[in-house]
């Protein structure tokens, strides 16, 4: 009899959502993790005393648009979402600014008040692509295979009007779409700027669904976990042990183990564990690159472009709340801060980019989460993140982040503080993640946070490669979850649902009612 029905390769928020759906319909699961704590990018620890970092992904968004927390019973685990409402902030250096709030109704009416004329054409563009956002979020929610993505296309109510109108919309870059709906650059600039955080530039072909995205926000909403964004992965833990399973920290995986043609295991330095099934929730480039054999690597997987790195981000303890000259108040805050002046911003930032050079004036996107959640910081602090694009991995004057790193940090805190005086004089403590320490610390190859681009070439059923894209990796018994697999990277939770979705259906004929509900399978 083997150690285990299924052995888990990583704890991330992917790894650990298909474990607990495979330990709720009553599997034995382990999961083995090579550091400490759980969670990967999803974590959270305290690195300055009293203060509370993220070191990873902090905005909780697309997973609200999922039932994985309702379907596992999270809340049972310790799991407690804040609300954050307004969803986003854009402070202008003229002192003007403007606000996203969860509901369309005040967003629009707010809009109309300082733009007129694009209140209604926010609206507008919210019922044009409402159904395409939900058609979209659908295909994210199932293995993405041929069939499926041609029956949501065919049948499904995708776009509002005509097909042939909306297509080349559809395939256009997303930087110019705003331009059929919105004549105010203030306008524009945030929704840009929201959907350049998949990584491809306003100016690339066919990543308007980036920004097409968007109706979805009003929503889902935002939200966070109370005690930081590591609090999911850690009642994702609770509930694989409460159903059975094995959490396994300061484990790392160093080969899956192949006998007669099938992944039969792993081994963790000496040590062999047994298992029907394996998943792997670690980087592609890890599973076939590091974990397999050699001879079992498949050739498509060295052709996986991960880039060139892509942002940074700036972890800030202060010993006060920061104070928008825009806006001071609490709802800014609360909020994303979408800190861009224009879109041309954000291109001359991928400009800098591509010559493999740090961007030399970089839009941010600011999180101050401590506005919801007085755990993060102590009695008058503030936690304050600061995440900027774009920032190579290599750089082409040879200099080493490890050398670079302080003065690109000093760059961004000078990038924002003309829109929060005084910030930097509140600074008590401090994390810069560059790329190099995002791969060293996080697995992040190259410093890519969605692991392989977000490029059509790399999407739906070509994530990871041909051949491997429906969760099953070309090896009998091993399957693949995590950002390297459909729909990518960011918080979400729907890899990790549809891969144990399949893990289920070949270990088990009977029906998958093991999604629904809270409890184990008798």
């Amino acid at each position: 009899m083997p150690d285990y029905d299924v052995i888990t390769v990583g704890a991330g928020h992917n790894a650990l959502i298909t474990s607990a759906y495979l330990a709720q319909a009553g599997y034995r699961v382990g999961v083995f993790e090579r550091r400490d704590i759980v969670g990967g990018a999803v974590s959270t620890v305290e690195l300055v005393p009293g203060y509370r970092f993220d070191l990873g992904g902090s905005a909780h968004i697309l997973i609200r648009n999922t039932p994985v927390v309702e379907e596992l019973g999270l809340a049972r685990f310790g799991l407690e979402y804040l609300e954050c409402d307004p969803l986003f902030f854009a402070p202008y250096p003229d002192g003007d600014h403007l606000f996203i709030h969860r509901s369309e109704e005040r967003t629009v009416a707010e809009l109309e008040a300082k733009y007129p004329g694009e209140g209604e054409a926010y609206a507008r563009f919210l019922a044009e692509w409402r159904p395409f956002a939900r058609t979209v979020r659908d295909l994210f929610l199932q293995s993405p295979d041929p069939l499926t993505l041609g029956r949501a296309a065919l049948f499904g109510k995708a776009v509002e009007g005509d097909w042939r109108r909306a297509l080349p919309r559809i395939l256009a870059p997303y930087g110019e779409l705003v331009d059929e709906y919105f004549r105010e650059e203030k306008v524009k600039t945030p929704l840009v700027w929201m959907a350049a955080q998949s990584g491809p530039p306003p100016s690339e072909p066919m990543t308007s669904p980036f920004l097409l995205w968007h109706p979805l926000y009003h929503e889902g909403g935002m939200a966070r976990p109370r005690g930081g964004s590591g609090m999911l992965t850690q009642a994702l833990a609770r509930h694989v042990v409460a159903h059975g399973g094995a959490v396994h920290t300061g484990a790392a995986v160093d080969e899956i183990v192949v006998e007669a043609g099938r992944a039969s295991g792993v081994r963790v330095g000496s040590q062999v564990y047994s298992a029907r099934a394996v998943v792997s929730g670690a980087h592609a480039l890890e599973t076939f690159g590091k974990l397999l054999p050699a001879a079992l690597r498949p050739a498509a997987a060295q052709r996986l472009r991960v880039g060139n790195g892509f942002g940074a981000v700036l972890r800030l303890a202060l010993d006060r709340p920061v104070r928008y000259a825009a806006h001071p108040g609490r709802e800014a805050r609360v909020a994303l801060q979408l800190v861009a002046r224009d879109r041309a911003q954000v291109s001359r930032a991928y400009g800098d980019y591509l010559a493999a050079r740090p961007a030399q004036d970089p839009p941010i996107v600011a999180m101050s989460f401590s506005a919801v959640d007085d755990t993060l910081a102590p009695a008058g602090g503030e936690v304050l993140w600061l995440w900027a694009q774009y920032f190579p991995y290599t750089l082409s004057d040879g200099r080493h982040w490890d050398e670079l790193g302080p003065e690109v940090a000093e760059s961004i805190l000078a990038a924002f503080e003309p829109y929060a005086p005084g910030t930097k004089a509140s600074v008590v403590g401090s994390l810069f993640q560059h790329p190099l320490w995002l791969e060293r610390e996080l697995g992040l190859f190259r410093g890519n946070v969605m692991h392989l681009e977000m490029t059509l070439d790399q999407m739906f059923a070509l994530r990871p490669f041909l051949g491997a894209a429906s969760y099953r990796a070309p090896l009998r018994g091993l399957y693949l979850t995590g950002a390297s697999t459909h729909p990518g990277g960011g918080i979400m939770g729907a890899s990790g649902r549809n891969a144990a979705r399949v893990v289920l259906r070949d270990l088990d004929t009977r029906p998958l009612f093991a999604l629904r509900g809270g409890e184990a399978r008798a």
